[in-house]
């Protein structure tokens, strides 16, 4: 099976901390360059100390605010101006604020749909010129299961990943003739501070400890546990690879099995 990404470069948005960094370390491990791409400037420096750097390989840093997209907009243009190029991207932003979909505010709906939607488009149009001349392609979006199963209390998340999940669908079938695949990876509970953020406050509205609802929450896992970072990269990274040259269009869970829908 051919899973080597020698030779290729990655673009890996929120790579700062959690899941992008996880998919950075794991592109990198299987030969790619790869640019880190966030707000936090320290954060990233510090994960582009700990790549795997082989004799093909040069890691970077990019920095931008991704509720700015024109900031992200103008950042990545000057860095393909200077002659960078890429055949892999991956979009992943932290999630919008958790409550209902009924009670939030306007603002918040455009918000997110800049974040995520509009900073991926920015990208994806910045890339693309790369991705054909180079004649290999690979879009991969972190999204969520609630593309398949809407998750309570996460109303502008679930309206906005589902935004999303459609925008990769339509590109799938635009760039397919050109090799290039688009799909989503849909993370459940994994162990990140956002994870840990989502218990905490669980916890404080329910009147009970953290560990309780940890519990409560690996009851609802048919495996029993969390995810690690490097299980669900594990998947992204193989979605960027030769071998996956045929999978396009595609959403893939990796909640173990907590969704209940296929």
């Amino acid at each position: 099976m051919d899973i080597n990404l020698i030779g290729k470069s990655a673009l890996v948005c929120g790579a700062s901390q959690g899941i992008g960094k996880a998919c950075a370390l794991e592109l990198a491990l299987l030969g790619a360059s790869v640019t880190l791409f966030s707000r936090n400037a320290v954060r990233l420096n510090a994960v582009m100390q700990s790549l795997d750097t082989g004799a093909d390989q040069q890691h970077q840093v990019l920095v931008a605010d991704f509720t700015d997209p024109n900031q992200v907009n103008a950042v990545i243009s000057q860095h393909i101006d200077e002659g960078n190029n890429y055949q892999i991207l991956i979009n992943n932003t932290g999630g919008p604020a958790p409550g209902p979909a009924h009670s939030a505010d306007v603002q918040a709906f455009i918000d997110a749909f800049n974040l995520h939607l509009v900073c991926n488009q920015y990208l994806l149009q910045a890339l693309l010129p790369g991705m054909r001349s180079s004649g290999y392609g690979r879009i991969i979006n972190v999204i969520s299961t609630s593309v398949k199963q809407p998750i309570p209390g996460l109303g502008v998340s679930n309206t906005i990943r589902g935004a999303v999940a459609s925008w990769a669908k339509t590109l799938a079938s635009e760039l397919g003739p050109d090799g290039i695949t688009v799909n989503n990876v849909l993370p459940g509970a994994t162990a990140t501070g956002r994870l840990d953020a989502i218990i905490a406050g669980k916890a404080k509205k329910q009147g009970i400890s953290i560990e309780q609802v940890t519990e409560n929450e690996k009851a609802q896992i048919p495996l029993r546990r969390f995810a690690s970072p490097a299980e669900f990269a594990a998947v992204a990274a193989f979605l960027a690879t030769p071998a996956a040259g045929y999978v396009t269009g595609i959403n893939v869970p990796v909640d173990g099995g907590r969704t209940t829908c296929l």
